[in-house]
């Protein structure tokens, strides 16, 4: 009798696993929402975090049956199971995974797993240092404007896993892929996918910029002439990784070119495929900063690449209205112009920030957070020129004030509602309060989207209207 052929271990396919137990590691939003999709499936499964049992039980209450847990590390329990899913911030060197492989166990991405279960769907991945958001949105937006079934997922807050029962055959996957998402991949294939800008972040977590670098590659890594991946022209790291794609490959920049498929030009963006007898005009969304306009002409490639009419992507600009926690306008309130930027969640996107207040204008800056690698010297010409006074809170507020003294008056304010409460106490009518934090949420936040949502209501205490 012949032998069984083992499963693949490049790529997940449920059938081949369906005999063993599966791992789970990590509870929090994507280990659960993969559980619980393995759960329904037929798959028994091991839940397993190094976080105190005693911070899990809440979230271990809600399990289904066929998902045991266990908090306080990782046994060898683990071992036992035929295969593993990993949560996005799980360090790609942790112990636990070195001994899965050491033990022959395959270790797969939430993504994945969920993709493998979805029927034939199209799938656009969105990536980079930032924008990712706010492309990933428009580009949603321009897909139902072409009157297709959009379902808008992944880092933006939503697990694919967590989806799955709602996809149907046919229907239009985007997905903002983090390189936490993304260094997990081993067969990730994207319709269509765009890569923004490349700059240094979560290098604590990846071991540094060439490794950051390589995970950010793996959204094209297995596209071949079948699909397209944009990418910016004026980013000299991402513009050098485009070489490496067997896609066909779209660019956008800031003037037109030979290579270049989308730019600015007299007010509109323009774009231009292959075949095509004259460029497309497009009026852009009505957003602030080139940073933005930048984040319109990815969207507008993604959606030609997969043959949305030009109208219906006029449409959706036309209609767009940005996004929450991203350069969002909280009105003014007792005279001053307040702006809620928390999804800057490092020191690039902050100088974003401060690049699309007016010249006029002067601003009172929120800064801190969890700190990333690098600290804020980058932003001291920014806040020179535009900034009044700083803010500084969380785990960062030394940081902040070490680097940035002499720039502009730093206020040590241990929380957010400090912070409030003192820009109001020496804000002028006319400035602008700025939060846009340059650093993580995690030390007093359950994420960005929570920061942004108490800085509003800390506005709303303080009277006035959001716009």
């Amino acid at each position: 009798m012949a032998k069984k052929a083992p499963p693949p271990t490049d790529r997940f396919a449920p059938g081949a696993w369906k005999r063993g137990p599966a791992a789970v590691l990590g509870m929090g939003r994507s280990g659960l929402a993969a559980a619980k999709l393995l759960a329904r499936k037929g798959f028994k499964v091991l839940l397993s975090d190094e976080r105190p049992r005693k911070d899990l039980r809440a979230a271990a209450a809600k399990l289904p049956a066929g998902v045991s847990w266990e908090g306080g590390g990782h046994s060898d329990r683990l071992l036992k199971c035929r295969f593993a899913v990993k949560s996005p911030g799980l360090p790609s060197r942790a112990p636990v995974l070195e001994r899965l492989r050491a033990a022959g166990i395959p270790v797969f991405s939430e993504l994945e797993v969920a993709l493998a279960f979805c029927p034939a769907v199209e799938v656009v991945a969105v990536t980079g240092t930032n924008g990712k958001t706010t492309t990933a949105t428009l580009s949603a937006a321009v897909f139902k404007a072409a009157r297709r079934r959009v379902h808008l997922l992944g880092n933006i807050g939503q697990p694919v896993c967590a989806h799955v029962g709602k996809i149907k055959k046919g229907d239009m996957l985007v997905i903002e892929v983090s390189s936490y998402q993304l260094e997990d991949s081993r067969r990730f294939q994207p319709d269509a996918a765009a890569v923004l800008n490349l700059t240094p972040d979560h290098l604590d977590h990846h071991g540094g910029m060439a490794e950051y670098a390589a995970a950010k590659r793996k959204v094209f890594a297995w596209m071949d002439r079948r699909q397209a991946c944009v990418f910016n022209a004026d980013d000299p790291a991402v513009a050098a990784m485009a070489r490496l794609c067997r896609g066909r490959k779209l660019f956008f920049g800031r003037a037109p070119s030979t290579m270049t498929a989308a730019w600015p030009e007299g007010g509109k963006i323009l774009v231009r495929l292959q075949g095509w007898k004259k460029p497309l005009k497009l009026a852009p969304p009505r957003l602030p900063g080139e940073h933005n306009l930048h984040n319109a002409m990815a969207a507008a490639l993604l959606g030609a690449a997969r043959g949305v009419k030009p109208a219906a992507i006029q449409r959706a600009f036309k209609a767009f209205k940005g996004v929450e926690h991203r350069l969002e306008d909280c009105g003014r309130r007792k005279g001053r112009d307040c702006i809620n930027d928390s999804k800057a969640t490092n020191v690039d996107s902050t100088l974003v920030a401060l690049a699309t207040l007016p010249e006029t204008k002067t601003a009172l800056l929120i800064l801190g957070g969890r700190p990333k690698a690098g600290g804020f010297s980058g932003l001291r010409s920014a806040v020179e020129r535009r900034v009044k006074a700083v803010l500084s809170i969380g785990e960062a507020a030394a940081r902040v004030e070490a680097d940035l003294q002499g720039a502009a008056p730093v206020f040590p304010c241990q929380t957010l509602e400090q912070a409030v409460s003192v820009a109001f106490q020496i804000g002028l009518k006319g400035e602008t309060l700025l939060l846009s934090p340059a650093c993580a949420s995690f030390d007093q936040f359950e994420d960005y989207e929570h920061r942004g949502r108490v800085f509003k209501e800390l506005l709303d205490a303080r009277g006035g209207k959001a716009r």
